[in-house]
C-alpha cells in the first residue's frame, strides 16, 4: 500500500522561509513541532503532486486524517503526530484545519478577492502559529498577532511562487478582483516576466501584506516563553525582508528569496531586536528570562 510518505517532494524544514523548531525552541517542544511539520509537509506535497489525480489526492488526505484521529495506523507520519498530541492531551484541530486547506488546494484554483485569500490562510497558515503557541502553553490572546504574521508568511509564499503555481498546477492565489482592477490577466502568470499591469498588481498585494504584517509586530513581546519570543522575532524579521523584496521585484523574473547570508544576518538582527522588545514589553521579564 502506498503511504503518504512515498509521495514526498523532498522539501524539508530547511527549505522554508522561516525557522522550524530551531535551536531557539526548548528541546522539550521540538519533537512535537517536528511531528506536526512532517505531517503537514507530506499533506502539502500530496496536494501539490504533479501527477496524482484530484480524487487520489483527496483520498490520500482522508487517509492522513484517519491516522491523525487514530482511526488507522497505515500512515506513519500521521501515527507519530497522533501519539505526540495524545501525550500532551492536545486536540488535532490545528492539523485538521491544514488538511482542509490542502483539500481546497485540490478543488479550488482561483480566489475572487482578498477575503477569500485570508479565509484560505485561516486554514493553511494561522493554525500553524496557533499550534506552536499552544505547545508552549501561551494564552489565546496571542492568536490575533500570530494570525497576522502567519497569513503574511502564506501570502509571501503565494507571491513568490505565483508563476510556478500557475504553470504547474493551474492554481492562482492572486485575487481575481485585484487582477481586474490593475488591468491584468491571470494568464500572464505563465510569462517569464510580469507585464507592467501585473507587476503593479503584485506590488500592491505585497504592500497590503506588509500592512498586515505590522499588525503582528508585537507578537514576540506578548508571549511568556523567551525562547519562543526569539524564534517569533526571527520569523518576523524574515517576513519583513521578503515582503520588502516583493514590493520591489518581479517574482516571475527575479529572485525574491533570501540568500543564506541574508538569513543569518536578519536572523541575528531578529534575535537582538526580539530580546529588547521582550524585556521592555514584559514586567518582571528579567526574572522569567533567568528561568528560560
Amino acid at each position: 500500500m502506498t503511504t503518504a510518505g512515498d509521495l514526498r517532494s523532498g522539501k524539508t524544514h530547511r527549505d522554508e522561509n522561516f525557522p522550524v523548531a530551531s535551536f531557539l525552541i526548548h528541546p522539550r517542544h521540538r519533537a512535537v513541532i517536528m511531528a506536526f511539520y512532517n505531517f503537514v509537509r507530506i499533506a502539502d506535497d500530496i496536494a501539490d503532486h504533479p501527477t496524482l489525480a484530484p480524487q487520489e489526492k483527496l483520498d490520500m488526505l482522508d487517509r492522513l486524517e484517519d491516522g491523525l484521529f487514530g482511526r488507522s495506523e497505515d500512515q506513519p507520519e500521521a501515527v507519530v503526530l497522533h501519539r505526540a498530541l495524545a501525550a500532551r492531551s492536545m486536540a488535532p484541530k490545528h492539523a485538521q484545519d491544514l488538511l482542509n486547506a490542502f483539500r481546497l488546494d485540490v478543488t479550488k484554483l482561483r480566489y475572487a478577492n482578498w477575503d477569500e485569500l485570508i479565509h484560505y490562510c485561516s486554514l493553511s497558515a494561522m493554525p500553524v502559529g496557533r499550534f506552536v503557541l499552544d505547545v508552549h502553553g501561551e494564552d489565546r490572546s496571542t492568536w490575533a498577532a500570530s494570525d497576522a504574521v502567519c497569513a503574511v508568511l502564506q501570502i509571501n509564499n503565494h507571491l513568490q511562487d505565483c508563476g510556478k503555481d500557475f504553470r504547474a498546477l493551474n492554481r492562482a492565489y492572486i485575487p481575481q478582483d485585484a487582477l481586474a482592477a490593475s488591468g491584468a490577466s491571470v494568464d500572464e502568470l505563465a510569462l517569464d516576466r510580469a507585464p507592467p499591469a501585473l507587476l503593479a498588481c503584485l506590488h500592491r498585494l505585497a504592500a497590503r501584506a506588509a500592512a498586515l504584517l505590522a499588525e503582528g509586530k508585537g507578537l514576540a513581546a506578548e508571549v511568556r516563553d523567551l525562547r519562543l519570543a526569539l524564534e517569533l522575532a526571527v520569523i518576523q524579521s524574515y517576513a519583513e525582508q521578503i515582503v520588502a523584496l516583493l514590493q520591489q521585484r518581479d517574482p516571475l523574473s527575479e529572485r525574491v528569496h533570501l540568500s543564506r547570508g541574508q538569513f543569518m544576518t536578519h536572523g541575528v538582527a531578529g534575535i537582538a531586536g526580539g530580546l529588547v522588545r521582550w524585556i521592555i514589553g514584559r514586567p518582571g521579564a528579567s526574572r522569567s528570562a533567568s528561568k528560560a
